[in-house]
């Protein structure tokens, strides 16, 4: 069924199997942040209809926050919006976001999930994240491989959540961050790109 079909974490854990915990993974690794986008960004939050629908969040709040980081990995990454993944006929749908390897097949070739984002439609976190989790879960099986992370991010465009799966364990992380102190926001995100970096590398390293 799709993924927004899923509306309850604890219907995904036992669906799937999955034991859920709670601990500060995240190291908050400093991300530069230029002058021009915590202007624009401010501007677009005061003066524009940021929030006015789901639509206004995506594109307004929770894009250009994950595209900013995504800049500085965009050599191996591609940053996929509302892409269709589909692992079998239980778990398929369009995540908000995808983070991707970059296939060599170039940019029209989707590869390997490395981290979803799904937005918290009318704040409801415990929906979003049953949805995320069931994401992950699929992204987990696409990969064959349960033992890499695949890293999760619940968003309503202020508050943002993480989380990352291993194996049949989920974690989330107890700290969550905002859009109003965006050094913290982004130096969480960046610790993610890190760590999907860091998998790639060692797969291909592996490879070869």
């Amino acid at each position: 069924m799709p993924f927004s079909d899923y509306k309850t974490v604890d219907a995904v854990v036992k669906e799937f199997q999955i034991t859920y915990t709670k601990s500060n993974f995240i190291i908050e690794t400093e991300f530069p942040i230029s002058d021009y986008f915590r202007e624009d960004l401010e501007i677009v939050m005061q003066d524009g209809a940021a929030d006015c629908s789901e639509y206004a969040i995506c594109e307004n709040l929770i894009y250009p926050v994950l595209k900013e980081v995504w800049k500085q990995y965009r050599q191996k990454f591609i940053l996929w919006s509302h892409k269709s993944l589909t692992y079998d006929q239980n778990l398929s749908g369009f995540p908000e976001y995808i983070l991707a390897k970059k296939s060599p097949l170039g940019n029209v070739v989707f590869d390997q999930p490395y981290f979803l984002l799904v937005e918290a439609k009318q704040d409801n976190f415990e929906s979003g994240w049953a949805q995320c989790l069931a994401e992950m879960v699929a992204a987990q099986r696409l990969n064959e491989n349960s033992e890499q992370d695949i890293f999760g991010i619940v968003s309503n465009g202020d508050r943002w959540q993480l989380g990352k799966l291993k194996s049949h364990v989920f974690t989330l992380n107890q700290v969550f961050y905002t859009i109003q102190d965006l050094n913290r926001l982004l130096a969480a995100i960046n610790y993610l790109f890190q760590q999907c970096e860091l998998l790639l590398d060692a797969e291909t390293a592996t490879l070869n």
